[in-house]
Parts: C-alpha cells; sequence; structure tokens
C-alpha cells in the first residue's frame, strides 16, 4: 500500500540533519506529490500563548488564512477539541473557513507534545468524500512523528 511506503519516506525525511521548517516543508512537498487527493497540505501551530494558530509550512495554492482564532473553521475546531476532524462535504460544515472554491473536503489531524495540543497538519482536497480511515492512520502516524522532533 502507497502509505506504508510513505511513511518509510517520513521516517527518511525526518532524520535527515535539517531545520524542523525543512523537515515540515519536505513533508508538505512529498504527501501533495505523491498522494493525488492532498491538494493543499501544512501545518498550523499555536501562536505563542495566544489562542489562535500561526500557519507554518505548506505547500498548494497561497492562504490568506494565516492566522485562525480557535474555534473558527476546521483548524480551529480541532485546537478546542483535540480531536480528529473529517469533514467529506465543506458546504455541509457550518463553521467552515473557505480557502478556495475548489476545496470539497478536508481533514485535521492534531499534534500533541507531552500531552498537549500544540499544531495540527491539515489537508484540503478538491474532490469531495475522498477521506479514509487509512488517511486519518497515517496523518495521525505523521504528527507522532512531528511531534517527537518539535
Amino acid at each position: 500500500m502507497k502509505f506504508e511506503i510513505l511513511k518509510d519516506k517520513i521516517d527518511t525525511l525526518l532524520l535527515q540533519k535539517n531545520t524542523i521548517g525543512i523537515k515540515l516543508q519536505a513533508i508538505c512537498d512529498l504527501l501533495e506529490r505523491e498522494i493525488l487527493h492532498y491538494d493543499w497540505v501544512g501545518f498550523y501551530f499555536k501562536n505563542g500563548d495566544k489562542n489562535e494558530l500561526k500557519l507554518a509550512q505548506y505547500t498548494g495554492e497561497e492562504t490568506e488564512h494565516t492566522i485562525i482564532p480557535f474555534g473558527k473553521g476546521i483548524c480551529g475546531q480541532v485546537a478546542v477539541t483535540n480531536k480528529n476532524f473529517v469533514v467529506q462535504d465543506v458546504s455541509e460544515q457550518e463553521n467552515y473557513i473557505s480557502c478556495g472554491w475548489k476545496v470539497k473536503s478536508e481533514i485535521v489531524i492534531p499534534i500533541f507534545v507531552n500531552e498537549e495540543n500544540v499544531g495540527q497538519i491539515d489537508i484540503d482536497s478538491h474532490t469531495a468524500n475522498i477521506f479514509s480511515a487509512d488517511d486519518e492512520e497515517f496523518l495521525e502516524f505523521i504528527c507522532k512523528k512531528v511531534a517527537k522532533i518539535l
């Protein structure tokens, strides 16, 4: 399965002697390139002591959503609930921040360091109803690996 091969590639990327930022960018680039339904891949992290997320590394179309208040949109909700959020059809979400008319579905997985939600990986797809339990498990794997380098 493709996810198993990508897990090995993620492990290799994280072992390289690069900065955290370079490693995170490499993960974004790899996922967007290798998984056809990952059209935008990015990391958001808690912005200091503020109750907001700040966009870090990403791959895909530029977004104006570089700061997201806790509770706002899918990412902001994950910051509050500390739970994965899979949205198969963004048009059905009332508390959704539109990143572009092409986005049809989104998955956001939190990153925990010492049991604290410090950030998340956010994936947008131009295809509705595309994310599976395999996507969720794979992204959880990535978040656990990323947490170890933070």
